[in-house]
């Protein structure tokens, strides 16, 4: 039987990234966010979880009262089925935008691949960052956040970037390398990069006079 090997995103020179880097420039790290962490960071599974748990714990409770056990966790179930559906649903929303997301840090800047149905391609070079907050989960977890300069340019909205963003800045949005695991490890390969960038001796050509090129250093031109 053939293998299927249609690529998603064959139009693009490689995953993540829409056309080749400049031979300056390497790529550092990249990735994606984990799928179970970004549905319990952005879109509270836990607290669905919960206010399920609580409803069917309620309703065994009060069937009890009159009934027998088999018949009050019976009644439970319908809200047992309808908690499954809905966490299922979620999940299965976060697991789709953890498949198309490629988050990647090279030695000049930050891409962002994201989106399911509206893909959108962020570059964000170190040069544009004001700042960058790491938010860490006790698991390993957490979440980067890029402050774009105020002169950063144009930026995404921030329901274009949902959920790749930092939570309730609509005003002025911050991207974010969501929910990726090693965040820590992650976030000092980019303060590296951003630093060793910045520190970077920035080399102009300049014209040179014919009558000087040639000549020692510290030598003045006879008249």
């Amino acid at each position: 039987m053939p293998h299927d090997t249609h690529d998603d995103f064959a139009f693009e020179h490689a995953p993540g990234l829409p056309g080749p880097l400049p031979k300056r420039e390497q790529m550092l790290w990249q990735g994606k966010p984990d799928a179970w962490q970004l549905a319990v960071d952005s879109l509270l599974v836990r607290w669905i979880i919960g206010y399920f748990a609580f409803l069917i714990v309620w309703r065994v409770g009060s069937a009890l009262a009159d009934h027998s056990v088999l018949v009050a966790f019976g009644s439970a179930l319908p809200l047992l089925i309808m908690g499954l559906i809905t966490v299922g649903i979620l999940y299965g929303f976060s697991w789709v935008q953890a498949r198309a997301t490629v988050y990647t840090i090279t030695t000049e800047r930050v891409l962002l691949r994201v989106g399911a149905a509206l893909q959108v391609t962020l570059n964000m070079p170190f040069k544009q960052l004001a700042n960058a907050a790491l938010d860490l989960r006790k698991n390993g977890t957490g979440t980067i956040a890029l402050e774009p300069k105020k002169d950063g340019g144009e930026m995404v909205s921030y329901l274009v970037l949902w959920p790749h963003v930092r939570p309730w800045r609509m005003a002025r949005p911050e991207p974010a390398l969501r929910c990726i695991k090693d965040a820590e490890e992650i976030a000092g390969i980019l303060a590296d990069a951003a630093e060793a960038h910045m520190t970077m001796p920035r080399i102009t050509k300049v014209a040179v006079p014919a009558e000087t090129a040639d000549m020692p250093s510290g030598a003045v031109p006879a008249e």
